[in-house]
């Protein structure tokens, strides 16, 4: 009965989230288009889990105490008037609404719009997702708590938040010998609550601590993430098969895995919440509906709470922004941002700073082995780097074609992030022992499969002289139009990867 519970709280959870989608959307036009459903379904369990860990900050900051009731009964009812006003806008009944989406839910999956080879492929990618995820699934349920941060940082708070029912604050290690028992300590007290709180709303779904079941919603995390990632393929002019292949490329990377099977790390939600953030704002540059807006700022909000570096992933955004609206200046003022900000922390390192718990140096001396091993050797992310590598020197010429460059400006401001960590930082002794590299990578990693597709994609189309699909740019006669700097403007670890296909 208690397994019951948990599995009854994280759908109401994942419907939440959905709810909360629809109701911002309010039309059904988007949900129709190629993906929408997907996108909706994916993006919205994401939401969805987040909003949760808000609502559990709110009930602790009012001194409500966490039970199934404190947090449940709000978010199902919640969840059915966002339903009900979802379902008024669109002026439909709520069982009409999920008649058709239950028969397009189907439609998809059983890939009966497809023909010959094409429905083979879709069956067979489909069927090997949903195999890779069970087997993930009895992973998370039957492993206890695994990873060695996971015990010292991040868990520890989930069990004392749990058994206190409510949020207490962790003090540093001098603060907590001062407060003769007062206060809680580990080994990460200054570290955002997100992980655990993720932890305290399957712990108080299931009504007992459990160091396995706690885990299962970084997996339905990773389920919802795959549901996205198609949504947006299928929304960028992918075809189903191939949209479908570019979700398993990215489910299927090695060390992705690793952190769904080994939950209770904060990297892999980091990196789905950045990855969808956006993805979501790409939808944006090219519909301008504020529900797409609003879903990127929330993933993007949830960044810095998962994990410190999160500050620095969210601000990525500005790049991809600023490109997409500004097509002609907004490289060059994105590049020219980029070398202050380089030129910046090198003149910054001369003073050895601390900044986010990595201390600045300029003595340049990489571990190129530890960085060959992990990259191009080992087994964390197999041919993903030589692929990424591969595919910006065969498509150099369309980087910055309008539809890529947005994706392009991320992507080039995460590699530098990386870098200038990895090489200009203490964070090169954890290089050295492998402790961290992969792990810090992991952020950028599911953005960097689907920039490949993209980049890939524009190539073919290019070699064969068809017109590229804009994925981004806003159609004419919208207000996007305003914000185009015209002269006249004032202001203006194991599988495989294939190579990225294109439809």
């Amino acid at each position: 009965m208690s397994s019951i519970g948990l599995l009854c709280g994280l759908l109401l959870i994942w419907a939440f989230g959905v709810a909360s989608l629809a109701a911002l959307r309010g039309t059904a036009g988007r949900t129709a288009a190629p993906g929408g459903l997907a996108w909706m379904i994916g993006a919205g369990g994401l939401a969805g889990v987040f909003l949760a860990t808000l609502w559990l900050r709110a009930l602790s900051f009012a001194g409500i105490a966490f039970s199934v009731w404190s947090i449940a009964l709000p978010i199902l009812a919640a969840t059915l008037a966002l339903g009900l006003w979802a379902a008024r806008r669109q002026q439909r009944s709520v069982r009409d609404v999920f008649r058709d989406a239950r028969d397009a839910t189907w439609e998809a999956l059983s890939g009966r719009s497809l023909e010959g080879a094409a429905r083979i492929l879709w069956r067979l990618l489909l069927a090997w997702l949903a195999v890779r995820f069970a087997l993930l699934f009895a992973e998370v349920a039957t492993r206890p708590l695994y990873p060695w941060d996971s015990w010292t940082q991040w868990a520890t708070k989930a069990r004392v938040w749990y058994e206190q029912g409510r949020i207490v604050p962790f003090a540093r290690m001098d603060e907590w010998f001062a407060a003769g028992g007062a206060a809680y300590t580990d080994a990460g007290p200054h570290y955002p609550g997100t992980v655990g709180l993720i932890q305290v709303l399957a712990c108080t779904f299931l009504g007992r601590w459990d160091d396995a079941l706690m885990n299962l919603p970084f997996w339905m995390l990773a389920v919802a993430f795959a549901i996205a990632v198609y949504g947006a393929l299928r929304a960028m002019e992918f075809d189903a098969p191939w949209a479908l292949a570019g979700t398993w490329l990215v489910s299927s990377l090695p060390l992705v895995n690793t952190h769904v099977a080994l939950a209770g790390y904060a990297d892999l939600p980091l990196a789905m919440y950045f990855c969808v953030a956006i993805l979501a704002f790409l939808r944006w540059l090219k519909s301008r509906e504020p529900a797409d807006a609003a879903l990127a700022l929330l993933l993007l909000a949830a960044c810095p709470l998962l994990k410190i570096p999160g500050r620095i992933w969210a601000f990525l955004a500005v790049p991809a922004l600023l490109v997409g609206l500004l097509p002609r200046r907004g490289l060059r003022i994105v590049a020219a941002g980029y070398a202050i900000a380089a030129l910046g922390l090198l003149l910054l390192a001369q003073t050895d700073p601390l900044l986010m718990g990595y201390r600045l140096h300029l003595d340049f001396a990489p571990d190129w082995d530890a960085l060959a091993n992990s990259f191009l050797l080992y087994d964390n992310w197999h041919l993903l780097w030589y692929g990424a590598v591969a595919v910006a020197l065969l498509g150099y010429r369309q980087l910055l074609a309008p539809h890529v460059a947005p994706l392009t400006a991320v992507v080039a401001g995460g590699v530098m992030f990386l870098a200038f960590v990895l090489m200009f930082t203490n964070a090169r002794e954890w290089v050295s022992d492998q402790t961290t590299v992969n792990r810090a990578s992991l952020h950028l990693a599911p953005l960097i499969v689907i920039w490949m597709l993209v980049v890939f994609r524009a190539w073919m189309l290019s070699m064969a002289g068809a017109s590229t699909p804009n994925a981004i740019e806003p159609p004419t006669g919208t207000i996007a139009e305003a914000a185009t700097d015209a002269p006249t403007d004032v202001a203006p670890d194991a599988t495989p990867p294939a190579a990225p296909v294109a439809p």
